[in-house]
């Protein structure tokens, strides 16, 4: 098991990627404090995973809160005694719109998930790694659309603020052996676009040529694999990384 003994957190647990990273997770002996807004389907999940090789512990939070981003570490540090990997995964969409059409409204709420609420994070993660003195390792979901013009101009600019972000802090902590990655998927299939509500035509329009180009529709098991091999050891030389899986997408 290339986790056996971990103990980590991952948030948007509740459904799509963070759902299945969470089951591989645990079969691979991980501990895992689960963490997503819908404690319904945190139940769920918890009991789907009873008598695997890991545990799993379900905490209902709202990661766009500074409060709930420190109470899930320090609640992996009270039932595992430390905190070894933290796992960034909650995140949504914006409406396509462009930068004559965004709403105040849809950036401030992207961008306190997709960017406040890893900070919130990684700020209390890197704390904990310190105090540790062992090391640590962060995973962050960001998108093809940090560099690709997959989706609108906000979601755009929180996926290229995530990826500022983990490389700046691979590279600020490299001496205290804290390792920070980021996966960016392309098109996968998962309820994300349903926080889009209904797109914005503008946008939606003058980006559907790239659209266009996707090569498919990947599944939650293709990041999730990733997702564990930058967990494990296996991947300890790796870090200040952002890792498209995306069939090929960006290439063209």
């Amino acid at each position: 098991m290339k986790l056996e003994g971990k103990s980590i957190v991952v948030t948007g647990a509740s459904s799509g990627m963070g759902k299945v990273i969470v089951e591989q997770y645990v079969k691979e002996g991980a501990n895992v404090i689960a963490v997503a807004r819908r404690a319904e389907r945190l139940a769920e999940l918890v009991s789907s995973l009873e008598g695997e090789a890991g545990s799993v512990i379900a905490f209902a939070g709202d990661v766009s809160k500074q409060e709930d981003c420190e109470a899930m570490i320090d609640l992996a540090v009270e039932k595992f005694g430390k905190l070894d990997v933290l796992v960034n995964n909650a995140g949504v969409m914006d409406d396509m719109a462009t930068v004559a059409n965004y709403t105040n409204e849809k950036y401030d709420y992207v961008m306190n998930i997709n960017v406040a609420g890893p900070l919130y994070a990684m700020r209390k993660a890197v704390n904990v790694f310190l105090e540790q003195g062992n090391g640590g390792n962060i995973i962050t979901t960001s998108s093809v659309g940090g560099s690709h013009q997959a989706a609108g101009v906000v979601y755009g600019a929180s996926k290229a603020a995530v990826n500022a972000i983990v490389r700046h802090t691979a590279f600020v902590y490299r001496n205290e052996k804290i390792r920070c990655n980021a996966i960016a998927p392309g098109g996968i299939n998962t309820e994300i676009s349903a926080t889009m509500g209904m797109p914005n035509i503008d946008g939606f329009t003058r980006i559907k040529g790239v659209q266009a180009l996707m090569p498919g529709v990947g599944e939650g098991s293709d990041i999730a694999n990733l997702a564990v091999f930058l967990a494990s050891d296996d991947s300890a030389f790796i870090t200040g990384q952002i890792i498209a899986v995306d069939g090929g997408w960006t290439s063209f």
